[in-house]
């Protein structure tokens, strides 16, 4: 039986046919690239020069625009972003140059040199703040209703749904404030450029020494300075201790301060604002995670979910406002067990 991503196939092959014989498109090697969480999936196929990728963006799902705004204002601010090389955005068709086959998150599953390692962060690290010196310009504010908002998912997707926990009235009132604590101060932190995942599966491996790539940023927002490098340091795929989590914060701190952007001037300041950030993000990570696997079928997920847990646990160990936090964190991890166990 096809499915309903088969019958765009035709479609996608008819579009690529169309496109200008100089840029070298060898058909016959159009392959799966990768695909995620929504309903996008990339193709590449070999072209002039190499290879070159394509995006099928189904209409009415998903929407080529803010892909396109997005990866112009990023270019034309020096970000290592895949070109346009054709669209046909009314058909959720594109036509990229290719990056690389190999993310951040590919490289990291062998053992790797710790300098390596090292050295490809920084570099990370210096693309971040490009990006953050970029104007948001035309992006929605992701301001203190926003954040609230995406909080929600945590109680609904993963503590009733996949916990199967109901929350006391004691615990409602007491995550209720800790939300309000975490979107208001987040909300409050200088508004830049935000990609809004950018972490080791949206990041490529340098080509011959460039710079690292950035892909997946069709979602980027006007928000909190700390969201992305919260994203990098608490990677949800990726799992970094505290020591090396400093590390690379007070280089990302050092630099972003260079280049005159608006970080907290206060290291420890700056580290508690990134932490609150890194919580506010994988709670709802915790939510999504979830949704992505009762509401989507898509498990996979689910394998990730004691880190983002641990990450949860680390940033609100070092503030008693969230002590309740993990007073719950400990009855739905006791859930958790329970139905593992049956």
């Amino acid at each position: 039986m096809s499915t309903p991503a088969d019958t765009r196939l035709p479609a996608l092959r008819a579009w690529l046919t169309q496109l200008p014989p100089s840029l070298g498109l060898a058909l016959d090697t159009l392959r799966p690239a990768s695909s995620d969480a929504s309903f996008r999936r990339y193709f590449r196929l070999d072209a002039a020069g190499g290879t070159a990728i394509v995006m099928d963006a189904p209409p009415p799902h998903e929407d080529c625009a803010p892909f396109l705004h997005v990866a112009r204002l990023l270019a034309a601010g020096g970000v290592n972003v895949p070109r346009i090389l054709a669209e046909e955005a009314a058909l959720g068709f594109l036509l990229l140059s290719d990056l690389g086959q190999d993310t951040f998150y590919d490289f990291l599953q062998s053992p790797r040199p710790d300098a390596q390692i090292h050295a490809l962060y920084l570099g990370a690290i210096d693309e971040l703040v490009r990006l953050q010196q970029i104007a948001p310009t035309g992006l929605p504010a992701y301001d203190a209703r926003r954040l609230a908002d995406e909080l929600l998912l945590f109680p609904e997707w993963y503590v009733a749904r996949h916990c199967g926990h109901e929350l006391t009235d004691s615990e409602r009132m007491q995550l209720e404030r800790v939300f309000a604590l975490l979107a208001a101060r987040n909300a409050a932190q200088p508004t830049v450029l935000v990609h809004r995942d950018f972490h080791s599966p949206n990041l490529m491996v340098p080509i011959e020494g460039g710079a690292p790539g950035v892909i997946d940023f069709q979602d980027a927002l006007a928000g909190p300075i700390t969201y992305d490098i919260a994203s990098l340091l608490m990677d949800a795929r990726t799992t970094w201790d505290e020591p090396q989590q400093l590390d690379w914060g007070i280089r990302y701190w050092e630099a972003a301060r260079k280049a005159g952007l608006p970080v907290n001037p206060d290291i420890a300041e700056f580290h508690a604002d990134w932490e609150w950030m890194g919580l506010q993000r994988n709670l709802r990570i915790l939510g999504v995670f979830a949704r992505l696997h009762h509401r989507d079928g898509k498990p996979g997920y689910l394998r990730h979910l004691d880190r983002v847990s641990e990450y949860v646990r680390q940033a609100a160990s070092h503030a008693d406002a969230f002590r309740p936090l993990l007073r719950l964190m400990d009855t739905l991890d006791a859930a958790r067990a329970r139905q593992a166990s049956r």
